[in-house]
């Protein structure tokens, strides 16, 4: 085999195998389904033609078959007229012989019918076993493709959830979580130094406010020492 017979056999089986993963097996299913009931459309349309031949072929056959005896009782009333005279035997024989020859043509049609019902029956029953059988393939096949869309639901919803969880790291959480927390931590010293630092303000004010008191009081002590020594 030549390289280039080789190359074109790697290619043709590479395009193969990408046609086969762009079909969508649901797309296929719907397809086939479509193109049974088609079929099956058809095997009706064919089998309503051959019952109606086979119908006709019914009709006819009795309407020869009773045409058939009607031109031998035709043949036998002649010849009893020729019994009782009431006719030549030259013309009652001549009628009778034309009775009976239509009889013979009536039964041969009657004949001919016969095969051909035969031969519909045979057609009919070999079309009904075909659409029973079209109907059942269609049935099962439209379950099927029921079955086929409720598990690629199934398989889309799976594979996109475990997806997700493939997407997610514990380690990279975890870290997170850590420096979540260290920041939480970090937040709740920085508020706890403020409030110190607030309370340490608070205490300077406390002190102040209340050495200014003790002063206010001695010199209003003193005033009045002072008021008592000068007679006021």
């Amino acid at each position: 085999m030549s390289i280039f017979k080789r190359l074109f056999n790697v290619g043709k089986s590479e395009a193969h195998s990408a046609i086969d993963k762009m079909e969508d097996p649901i797309k296929m299913t719907e397809q086939g389904i479509r193109d049974m009931k088609n079929d099956l459309t058809n095997a009706l349309e064919g089998l309503a033609q051959v019952k109606a031949m086979l119908i006709r072929s019914q009709n006819d056959k009795t309407q020869f078959d009773n045409k058939a005896k009607d031109y031998q009782n035709k043949a036998m009333l002649i010849l009893q007229k020729i019994q009782k005279e009431s006719i030549s035997t030259e013309d009652g024989d001549r009628l009778a012989r034309e009775a009976l020859v239509k009889k013979e043509e009536n039964t041969e049609h009657s004949k001919r019918c016969g095969i051909e019902i035969e031969k519909f029956s045979k057609s009919v029953s070999q079309l009904e076993t075909n659409v029973n059988s079209l109907k059942n393939n269609v049935g099962k096949w439209e379950n099927e493709l029921k079955t086929l869309k409720a598990r690629v639901k199934v398989s889309n919803a799976t594979k996109n959830l475990n997806k997700q969880m493939a997407a997610i790291d514990s380690s990279s959480t975890v870290n997170m979580l850590e420096k979540m927390r260290d920041k939480v931590s970090e937040e709740e010293a920085l508020a706890d130094a403020y409030g110190d630092i607030a309370n340490e303000s608070k205490s300077v004010d406390d002190e102040l406010d209340r050495v200014l008191d003790n002063t206010s009081a001695s010199a209003e002590s003193d005033l009045d020492a002072l008021k008592k020594q000068m007679g006021m």
